[in-house]
């Protein structure tokens, strides 16, 4: 695995949402970070990032391809509405193999104890609207996220973590790899 680095900081989407944006790029390259090695990067973040919340990754594309992969590898999803899959806190090397094989497609993720209860509002406007559906939903959650990883990126909607503490929670995750976890204006180590 080369070095990496995973930029953390406030993106400004609006007066009516607060958004994180973390992007990890190859540090040697400056290019957004791909295959195998992100995808083991990014399933150790989204462990990390939801603590003891319930968690989920939302597909609302390329269903029948989502779908077929799944029950290839024995993955547990959810048809929660017409167009849209859950895959509800899959196991580590699961999200790391679902992260790697749809890395260029956009999908989603969610946290929260909302998530036990189901939503299929939210699940509906999901399959109508895709990743938009997230923006009136996101305070019912302790985040939503759109997941481009094709792209390097990662957002978070969310009213519940900043920078400095989506830092803290991912730094221990990603620790024993070679990633530089940095949110500008925090003061921590390497940061």
């Amino acid at each position: 695995m080369g070095s990496y680095r995973l930029d953390i900081e406030p993106l400004p989407l609006g007066p009516d949402v607060r958004a994180i944006g973390l992007e990890l790029t190859d540090a040697e390259r400056g290019e957004p970070a791909q295959g195998q090695p992100a995808a083991h990067i990014w399933s150790r973040v989204l462990a990390a990032l939801p603590g003891t919340e319930p968690w989920a990754l939302d597909f609302f594309s390329h269903l029948h391809r989502v779908r077929e992969y799944c029950r290839a590898h024995g993955i547990a999803y959810r048809e929660a509405a017409s167009r849209t899959l859950v895959v509800d806190a899959p196991v580590q090397e699961a999200v790391e193999n679902l992260l790697a094989r749809f890395a260029d497609e956009l999908f989603g993720a969610r946290a929260g104890e909302r998530l036990r209860a189901g939503d299929p509002a939210l699940e509906a406007e999901l399959s109508r609207r895709g990743a938009d559906a997230y923006h009136a939903a996101f305070p019912n959650y302790f985040f939503c996220a759109l997941c481009d990883f094709g792209n390097g990126t990662l957002t978070l909607l969310t009213d519940h973590l900043w920078p400095a503490e989506v830092l803290r929670r991912v730094r221990p995750a990603v620790k024993d790899l070679a990633v530089e976890a940095v949110a500008p204006g925090f003061a921590g180590p390497g940061g």
